[in-house]
């Protein structure tokens, strides 16, 4: 049985609102970033996070902006805000009493996967698996030569430009790392069975990274 836990968490000036479920006996918790113009109302990161608790992986979706932030479209990119208060969140997870003795991993998509790698680049947050969705790697800078926790990379074979961004993000990863390409799938893995696919590759990741 899942239990649901309606949370806030501050972050400087903001209280970010987010949504912890833990299936029986997790073996890990993940935390998901979201991109661009999205929320943790996402039907697909939503749809990824039931996939992840039925493997057995609590998750936490938030909003890593307020409402009145995200109406400011420069906001959504802004990788310093977001990286932030993904630090923020990641923290509280390693302090709440459910989630301090999981392995925690970070789950990002658009430009909440250069948030989740930047926090991932911190030897501190202890990180033990990054999956990005369709991700902006590229814009985490520099920190992807630092980032130590073993990072998958899933991109829509039909994504263009992104598929392309990501094999250079790949290319400065010096930790474990691979790349998957969904074929047929574009940007937001609409097609069918495409989301499938993801949730799959993601839950072997972190069920792989967070065995003892």
């Amino acid at each position: 049985m899942t239990r649901k836990h309606l949370i806030g968490i501050p972050a400087s000036a903001a209280s970010l609102e987010g949504m912890l479920e833990l299936p029986a006996s997790p073996i890990g918790v993940v935390l998901f970033a979201h991109g661009s113009g999205s929320s943790r109302f996402s039907p697909r990161n939503r749809q990824v996070a039931d996939d992840l608790r039925d493997a057995g992986i609590a998750t936490l979706l938030l909003d890593l902006l307020t409402p009145e932030e995200d109406a400011t479209w420069r906001n959504r990119f802004d990788i310093d805000v977001l990286s932030a208060r993904l630090h923020a969140a990641a923290r509280w997870l390693g302090t709440e009493p459910l989630t301090a003795p999981l392995p925690l991993g970070l789950f990002g998509a658009s430009t909440g996967a250069a948030a989740a790698l930047r926090v991932a680049a911190d030897s501190g947050t202890g990180i033990a698996a990054v999956v990005s969705r369709g991700g902006r790697p590229d814009l985490a800078g520099a920190a992807l030569a630092q980032v130590i926790a073993p990072t998958l990379l899933i991109v829509g074979g039909e994504d263009g430009a992104v598929i392309d961004l990501n094999r250079q993000a790949l290319a400065q990863l010096g930790c474990e790392k691979a790349l998957e390409i969904v074929p047929g799938a574009t940007h937001l893995f609409e097609e069918p069975g495409a989301l499938a696919q993801v949730s799959a590759l993601a839950s072997d990741w972190f069920v792989r990274h967070f065995a003892p």
